[in-house]
């Protein structure tokens, strides 16, 4: 029984969708049990054929028109997909990153060359992506990021070193934020691909070892004098990388709170469940006062969450998602999944600490919400800037 009684908007009301929800479910179910993901967390990354797999099955790029080798959806088809495999608990598999925020890069901003040439390979899964943002002395920051792409013959040399950067171990084609004219700010920012078994001078560091996702490898990343054509840059035109990241955030943004929205009702669930089973002084926990007061304010919060969450999706589809509103989602929603979480694992006792449980899978890997995609600090500076 699901934990929230929040109507399925209208947008979301198609035959096609619950056709897509069963069929990934199913898929999601069949080709990643748990202990296929409990192998994930020991390696520490997702293993490519698993990657091959979903986008046989056509999980992957399910909105990129079909002439590019994609299904042809929308953003609703990503919604849909990302809840499953939340649901399946597919640990460190970045589906969200790769469907909705990478691949529409190249699909928004790329040429007709470059669609051409990339995003097929996406759709198949014959190709993992990346986005090198994040550097060792810039995060939210990117007007502060040193790397560059400098003009070389018919191409550019990228030098500098990224850090925190999702699927790092296995990606091959990597969106690199760079200065292509250091003097210009973030005018001077741009956007470049690398293939990474096509150059030479890309160096992958180390995984990260982090205190929750373990099984979705985060790594820094080297650029040596890597050379790279101009028909690597996106759009092929300089100084737009900025802009093309701001058109980009507030869907990041937005996917960071859908996520969050659905881990506060998984934590719900699991919650009432354990609560309902688990006897203390005679009777079940979930009979105290204490408890139900808790669970009520969850359900009264998470609930908040998705009704608001909901009507960002259809600004989405709209085309009226803006910034601030994003950032309020971004920041509202990521805060409130960490209370929930933390209160639900509070209601599991002592064995809401132990990973067994799904509860303390969710304490660890929420905390990271709060940071990534623009900390929540900044995202206050957005929403103030809206004044």
């Amino acid at each position: 029984m699901a934990a929230l009684d929040v109507p399925e908007p209208d947008f979301m009301a198609d035959e096609e969708l619950v056709m897509l929800r069963d069929s990934a479910a199913t898929f999601f179910r069949r080709a990643a049990p748990p202990e296929r993901v409990e192998r994930w967390r020991e390696a520490g990354q997702v293993e490519r054929d698993f990657w091959r797999e979903v986008g046989q099955a056509g999980f992957l790029g399910v909105s990129v028109p079909t002439e590019y080798g994609g299904s042809g959806g929308d953003f609703r088809h990503d919604v849909v997909l990302v809840e499953q495999a939340a649901r399946a608990r597919l640990e460190g598999f970045a589906l969200s990153l790769h469907n909705v925020i990478i691949t529409p890069y190249i699909q928004r901003h790329g040429t007709e060359e470059q669609k051409r040439r990339w995003l097929p390979k996406l759709c198949s899964g014959e190709r993992v992506s990346a986005i090198a943002m994040s550097e060792p002395g810039a995060g939210s920051d990117l007007q502060s990021i040193r790397t560059t792409a400098i003009k070389d013959g018919n191409g550019y040399r990228i030098n500098g070193a990224k850090t925190f950067i999702s699927n790092g171990q296995i990606a091959d084609l990597i969106v690199v934020v760079a200065k292509t004219d250091p003097a210009q700010g973030a005018r001077g920012i741009s956007l470049l691909v690398v293939e990474t078994d096509e150059v030479e001078g890309f160096r992958r560091g180390k995984a990260l070892d982090k205190i929750g996702n373990e099984a979705q490898d985060t790594s820094e990343l080297f650029f040596d004098d890597v050379w790279v054509p101009s028909e690597n840059l996106l759009g092929l035109e300089e100084g737009r990388g900025f802009y093309q990241l701001m058109d980009e955030l507030p869907k990041e943004r937005l996917i960071i709170a859908i996520s969050g929205v659905i881990t506060m009702e998984r934590a719900i669930e699991e919650t009432v469940e354990y609560t309902r089973n688990r006897k203390a002084f005679g009777q079940p926990v979930f009979d105290f006062q204490n408890t139900q007061f808790k669970l009520a304010e969850c359900k009264a919060k998470a609930t908040i969450a998705k009704v608001f969450v909901q009507d960002c999706m259809r600004r989405v589809l709209d085309g009226t998602l803006d910034n601030p509103t994003s950032a309020i989602a971004k920041m509202w929603v990521t805060d409130t999944e960490c209370q929930i979480v933390d209160d639900c694992l509070q209601l599991h006792g002592g064995y809401g600490y132990i990973n067994d449980y799904p509860i303390a899978r969710m304490y660890k890997n929420s905390r990271i919400q709060r940071i990534y995609g623009g900390s929540n600090e900044i995202m206050k500076v957005l929403i103030a800037r809206s004044l």
